[in-house]
């Protein structure tokens, strides 16, 4: 019935064709049997609308079940099934107020069954008759119940799926943000270390000498090798970031504010330059985050002035305020458009060099991270110039403070 679109229809002729007979023997001859072949059309017909209105279906059905019961002396079973596939239809299907309804109209039946308030065919209810009436009122509530039932695990399936779908969806943006993570840190780190592979291979070539023409030849291809290998992660950083794996780093502490020393040294040996620190203010410990950016950010801005203003002096300034540190790294090279790398200067150098690179926009994100601010651009006369404001504490760290 409920697979072919005139299922119902056909349910309706055969249920009411069952009440006609059962109504013609049972009700004898007379106005009697012509108001029980009304009723029994009454109680089975409405199956017909079981789609397209089952709620006034439900209550035709259960308003002529009633006085059918009263005027035989017994419920008819054609027009007992109409009715429970009404209601259990309305139960399963209907709107709130719809199961309500459904629920209420097993009442007639079950209080007529139990009461037996008034004569029925010429007497009241007999012992058979009674029990039939009983039955009848529980398949109407057993039918009603189970269409409420299946409504419920309907409901619960359908709200697991969307948690399912929540949990999904914030397990892949969680994901997403981790892989955004990865391309960062690797960016900051291994970008650091090649672009230092690639300078000293090029600073030995030129200031050693006496070097032979086939040593020469070795640290140039090793600085083309290191500037290859750089582009081709650059590349890759943008898959990463979308869809890739990466093997769980190893443990160790975040570096802060005592590395940057052994970072600058680095950055002198690699280099062959003059690179100075001047640290003002009240020198002391800030929270591990802001100290790990601050790190990042001079890191990163030297391995800038390594690639795209070779040679060149850097001054990495560090001041502490009351509630904020301040970062300039500045070098003295030609400046944006003048250096050896499309745009010139360190930061935007690198902002606009091939392959897309990360770093500018990393800084900016780390700093924007940590509640500060970034800027970069041209230095007066000369060079180029990127500072960075970070506040003293994290936002949780500042509000356990004040609390």
């Amino acid at each position: 019935m409920a697979a072919s679109p005139d299922g119902p229809v056909a349910a309706a002729a055969l249920l009411a064709l069952l009440a006609a007979v059962d109504a013609v023997l049972r009700a004898g001859a007379g106005d009697r049997l012509t108001a029980a072949l009304l009723l029994a059309f009454g109680a089975t017909a409405p199956v017909a609308l079981l789609r397209t209105h089952p709620t006034p279906a439900a209550v035709l059905a259960t308003a002529a079940n009633a006085p059918l019961l009263a005027l035989l002396g017994a419920p008819v079973a054609a027009g007992a099934a109409a009715q429970a596939v009404l209601l259990h239809r309305l139960a399963r299907h209907g709107t709130r107020r719809g199961r309500i309804l459904a629920v209420l109209l097993v009442l007639p039946l079950a209080g007529y069954a139990v009461g037996d308030p008034g004569a029925a065919a010429g007497g009241r209810l007999d012992d058979a008759g009674r029990l039939l009436a009983v039955a009848a009122a529980v398949l109407l509530a057993a039918a009603t119940g189970a269409g409420l039932a299946r409504r419920a695990r309907s409901a619960a399936a359908a709200h697991s799926a969307t948690e399912r779908a929540i949990a999904h969806a914030l397990y892949e943006h969680a994901a997403r943000g981790e892989r955004a993570r990865i391309a960062r840190e690797l960016h900051d780190v291994v970008a650091h270390h090649i672009s230092m592979i690639s300078v000293q291979a090029e600073t030995a070539r030129l200031t050693t000498p006496g070097l032979p023409d086939e040593g020469a030849r070795r640290l140039r291809d090793i600085g083309d090798t290191a500037r290859t290998a750089l582009t081709e992660m650059r590349r890759l950083l943008g898959v990463l970031r979308e869809d890739a794996g990466a093997a769980p780093a190893e443990r160790r502490p975040p570096p802060g504010l005592a590395q940057l020393n052994e970072l600058l040294d680095g950055a002198r040996d690699a280099a062959g330059a003059a690179v100075r620190l001047i640290v003002s203010g009240a020198v002391r410990p800030l929270d591990t985050g802001i100290e790990l950016t601050a790190y990042r950010i001079v890191q990163e801005a030297l391995t800038n002035a390594r690639r795209h203003a070779p040679g060149s002096a850097v001054d990495v300034e560090l001041h502490y305020a009351d509630a904020s540190l301040r970062l300039r790294v500045r070098d003295n090279g030609p400046g944006p458009g003048g250096g050896t790398a499309a745009g010139g200067g360190s930061a935007a150098g690198d902002a606009t060099a091939a392959g897309g690179g990360h770093g500018l926009l990393g800084m900016r994100e780390r700093a924007a991270a940590v509640g500060g601010r970034l800027r970069s651009g041209p230095a007066a006369g000369s060079g180029f110039l990127l500072e960075a404001t970070l506040p003293a504490r994290t936002g949780a760290s500042a509000a356990e403070t004040a609390a």
